[in-house]
């Protein structure tokens, strides 16, 4: 799963850059108004990033996943699942590395990222279920939960995202991408999932430290936004924000799935 969010890093930048400000208006208590963003010389206001904002199209990306899942595990016949899947989370691995690195802002962009991965949840929460009778269900409680219980630790200062927190987190999700990525392409290549698949010790094991990881990738995320919105970033931003907190709930969400059904196999 594309865990390292580079998205939020790029919003983490921008933020680091001079901030858009409008005739009139000073600098925000706690930044030097010399190093500022380039005045925006215009007539009306500059629409930046806000918390409200960056919520309401979080909720909208899950919605839009949640409804989009529900109505492929309805509709979608059971023998074109398999292809569906795939294509899915191809596409969606595609399109989520150009919103990434291209730092597309686009409602509909990223709304339609939303689509694809709801198609690919649908099918393979869908395929779980048949497998596991009522794993969704849990799982979907399970990251509900941890997503809220980090963002009150973060919240509460209790977690706090200090630089050298932030780097360690991001390097062990990455390198948790590329064990990923490399454990999937053997699977391609020899049918076979691997000790890191297989519901062993070493898949548990396995899991548990992504959860973890994902877990606390969730504070990264808050406090990039949190920096973007300090800056004074665009409106536009939120959607990246949203982005990036969409793609660590679905790895979330894969992941205590799969601890899960580890648990679950008779």
């Amino acid at each position: 799963m594309k865990s390292s969010n580079p998205v939020l890093s790029r919003i983490s930048a921008a933020a680091q850059q001079p901030r858009y400000t409008v005739p009139g208006q000073g600098a925000p208590a706690g930044y030097p108004a010399g190093g500022g963003y380039p005045e925006v010389v215009q007539s009306g206001h500059v629409d930046r990033m806000t918390i409200d904002d960056v919520v309401v199209k979080t909720v909208t990306l899950l919605a839009t996943t949640a409804a989009l899942a529900a109505i492929t595990w309805i509709t979608v016949p059971l023998e074109i699942t398999r292809p569906l899947l795939y294509a899915s989370m191809f596409l969606g691995v595609i399109v989520g590395l150009v919103i990434s690195f291209a730092q597309v802002t686009n409602a509909a962009v990223i709304v339609g990222y939303a689509v694809i991965e709801g198609v690919f949840l649908g099918l393979i929460s869908r395929a779980f279920e048949h497998a596991f009778e009522g794993i969704v269900l849990q799982a979907v409680i399970a990251t509900l939960s941890v997503f809220l219980a980090m963002a009150a630790l973060y919240k509460m200062k209790i977690i706090r995202a200090t630089p050298k927190f932030m780097k360690i987190v991001i390097g062990a999700a990455a390198g948790l991408g590329v064990v990923m990525l490399v454990n999937f392409v053997i699977y391609l290549i020899t049918d076979s999932v691997g000790p890191l698949r297989d519901g062993g010790p070493l898949a548990i094991g396995f899991s548990l430290v992504c959860i973890v990881v994902a877990a606390l990738m969730f504070v990264v995320n808050f406090k990039q936004i949190e920096d973007g919105i300090a800056a004074g970033l665009p409106r536009k931003y939120g959607w990246l924000g949203a982005f990036g907190i969409l793609v660590e709930l679905v790895w979330l969400y894969l992941e205590i799935l799969r601890l899960i059904s580890y648990f679950s196999e008779d």
